[in-house]
Order: C-alpha cells, then sequence, then structure tokens
C-alpha cells in the first residue's frame, strides 16, 4: 500500500551483505589462527626431528625413542590446535551463559509476600481502588491516575468511559496487579491484593483484550487456554456460548483445526470471540472487558453483545467502552479524564448534565452518522 517495495528491497540487502561481511570476516579470523596453529605444530615437529636426528648420530637418543618422542610430540601438537578452535566457542559461550544467568535470576518486581493472605472463599467479586496516585517507571514524572477512588459492587457492571490516555487501561492493569500504585491501594473482597498472592488473584480474574492473541495450536486448545483442566464438551459449550461454534464448525477439521502463528486464519471477529470463550470456560467471577465487541461487524456485535449479557450476570464486570453503543446495559458509567473520576452515573442521567460524556457521545454519534 505504501509502494515501498524497492526500499525494503534495498534495506532487506544491505543487511544480508552485512551478515555476510561479518561472516567472511569471522571465517577469515578463523583459517588464520588454524592455519598459524598448523604452521606452529608442523614447525616444531620438524625442529623436534632435527635436534633428535643429532641426538642419534651422538649416541644420545636411539631412533626407537626418537620416534617415540615425535610421536607423542605430534599427538599433543594435534590436541593443542584443536584446544585453540575449542577456547573461542567456549568464550562465546561464557558470554551467552552470563547473560542467560542474568536473566535466570532476574526476579520481578511484583511477587507474593511472604505469608499471603488467602482471598475468601467463595468470592463476592468486590473491587475497590482507594485514593490510588500511580505513575508508570517509564514517565514518572507524569500521572496516569491521581487520587483515582472507585468502588465497584458484587455483581455489578461498570463502563469506564473517557478520552485516550485517561487512564481506563491503568485500572486493569492495577487490578491485575502488573504494578503497583505509588498511594493508595487496590482491595479485591476487602484484602489489599499486595498482601495476596498474584496468581491467586489472576485465577480470580477474566480478560478479554482489544487485541486477543491467538496460539500457534488448535481452536480447541486456544480456548481450553482459559482452563486447561477442562474437558472437550466444556470447551464446546463455552464456544457456543460465545457465538465461535458457527465459524470453527465450518473450518477444515472443525475444533482441531490449527489455527497458524497469532491466528492468522482468523478474522478480527473470529479472534474476538475465541477471546469471550476463554473467558466463559474460565468462569471468573470477576472480568475485564476491554472493548470485547470492537473487531466485530453490527450483525456479530448484537449477536456477542446478547452472549456477553449471559456471562457479566451475577459477575462483577468492568468494561472499557469506546463504542458508546457497549455501555448502554452498564448499571453505571464512569467518566475518566486525566486520571480522575469527572462524573458518573446512567447513561441518561450522563446525557442529561451535559458534561464531558455528553460531548464525547456526541461526538461519536455523529461519526457514526457520517
Amino acid at each position: 500500500a505504501f509502494t515501498q517495495e524497492d526500499g525494503e528491497n534495498r534495506r532487506f540487502g544491505a543487511s544480508v551483505e552485512a551478515a555476510f561481511d561479518a561472516a567472511m570476516g569471522h571465517a577469515l579470523a578463523r583459517s588464520v589462527l588454524t592455519a598459524m596453529s598448523i604452521l606452529l605444530t608442523f614447525v616444531g615437529i620438524v625442529m623436534i626431528i632435527w635436534l633428535g636426528a643429532r641426538a642419534v648420530i651422538s649416541g644420545a637418543m636411539s631412533p626407537g625413542e626418537l620416534g617415540q618422542f615425535v610421536l607423542y610430540a605430534a599427538t599433543m601438537a594435534s590436541t593443542t590446535a584443536v584446544l585453540s578452535g575449542v577456547w573461542g566457542d567456549l568464550q562465546r559461550a561464557a558470554g551467552a551463559t552470563e547473560r542467560l544467568v542474568e536473566l535466570l535470576q532476574a526476579q520481578p518486581e511484583i511477587r507474593a509476600p511472604e505469608n499471603p493472605v488467602q482471598l475468601p472463599r467463595p468470592s463476592r467479586g468486590v473491587v475497590a481502588l482507594n485514593h490510588v496516585t500511580f505513575s508508570y517507571p517509564s514517565r514518572p514524572e507524569m500521572r496516569a491516575l491521581n487520587d483515582f477512588t472507585l468502588r465497584i459492587g458484587s455483581g455489578e457492571t461498570v463502563a469506564l468511559v473517557g478520552p485516550s490516555g485517561a487512564g481506563k487501561s491503568t485500572v486493569f492493569q492495577l487490578l491485575l496487579r502488573f504494578y503497583d500504585p505509588q498511594r493508595g491501594f487496590v482491595a479485591v473482597d476487602g484484602v489489599d491484593i499486595r498482601e495476596t498472592d498474584p496468581i491467586e488473584l489472576r485465577k480470580r480474574v477474566g480478560v478479554v483484550p482489544q487485541d486477543t492473541f491467538i496460539f500457534a495450536a488448535s481452536a480447541l486448545e486456544n480456548i481450553r487456554y482459559g482452563r486447561p483442566e477442562a474437558t472437550d464438551d466444556e470447551v464446546r459449550a463455552a464456544a457456543i456460548a460465545a457465538l465461535a461454534d458457527e465459524f470453527l464448525e465450518k473450518l477444515p477439521d472443525g475444533y482441531e483445526t490449527y489455527l497458524g502463528e497469532r491466528g492468522v486464519r482468523l478474522s478480527g471477529g473470529q479472534k474476538q470471540r475465541i477471546a469471550i470463550a476463554r473467558a466463559i470456560l474460565k468462569d471468573p467471577p470477576i472480568l475485564l472487558l476491554d472493548e470485547a465487541t470492537s473487531s466485530l461487524d453490527a450483525a456479530s456485535e448484537r449477536s456477542v453483545q446478547e452472549a456477553l449479557g449471559r456471562l457479566v450476570r451475577d459477575r462483577t464486570t468492568l468494561v472499557i467502552a469506546h463504542r458508546f453503543s457497549t455501555v448502554l446495559r452498564a448499571d453505571r458509567i464512569v467518566v475518566m479524564e486525566d486520571g480522575q473520576i469527572v462524573d458518573q452515573g446512567t447513561h441518561e442521567e450522563l446525557q442529561q448534565r451535559d458534561g464531558l460524556y455528553a460531548t464525547l457521545a456526541a461526538l461519536q454519534f455523529t461519526d457514526d452518522a457520517a
């Protein structure tokens, strides 16, 4: 589309030539080292034979002893020549091993405490962010969330709405404890998530991301990733609930069809329904939806919204909404701007207040109409 074929060919050719030159340089250096080793070996053997011959003539050494000594010297010389090549390999391996050990010894910043607090069972799914202030390590001077407070009741569906950079995705990342806030805390069922095991926390949270990752495996295994111990019947039931069954059955090998690297054989909407099926299969008490229907056409969106309606029932759900048609069924809409809550309420209430929500809604509905 950008007509840059010639430019990319030149870039690729330059990269190949650089790699070829580097390989030739390495081969030349190794050849010179090998040649020098062989030359020095033969020079040494010739010197030994010359000195030995003089010793035999003078009677200081017998011919048999000379032959034995020459044989031992040749064996040692050939071994030394081989070791010179091995030494180079060891040097390269040492550099790679140093980086590997550094990686293996790296400790994650988010770790379970020594005596983690157990989350209540059964989970009620109550989520609270209390006076949370957070900045990303790469941008410490910019606050992604600023004194942010939000409580979501058990079974409540809350939609986060706001312009790009408002902090909506940051709320998700803090709930999953990919980061810890600089001030304030995040709690699930009344427990500060810093005091519990992150693995146990994430087992209670299902995520449907906007950009779904599809593994290089079958459709069955991709859906089963949500709950590895699930049976085939449970996987199929989840696919039916997510309306993924209708296209999976049409694939060449059905659920056993290999989906390719990153799901190259699927459309964007089909990938999204695979992600929804994973969440349905996991059956978590807390559900995070990052605009789960953003890649679907109007007909598919209507069907998936119906499936999601069944999924979110009696489940605490937090939705990041970019399309306002997604938020109409939410129990509460939270409007965010610059890392803070500027308004909240139902769709009708926010429209009547004529604030940021009404402005964003008017812009989107105008764009949709156009």
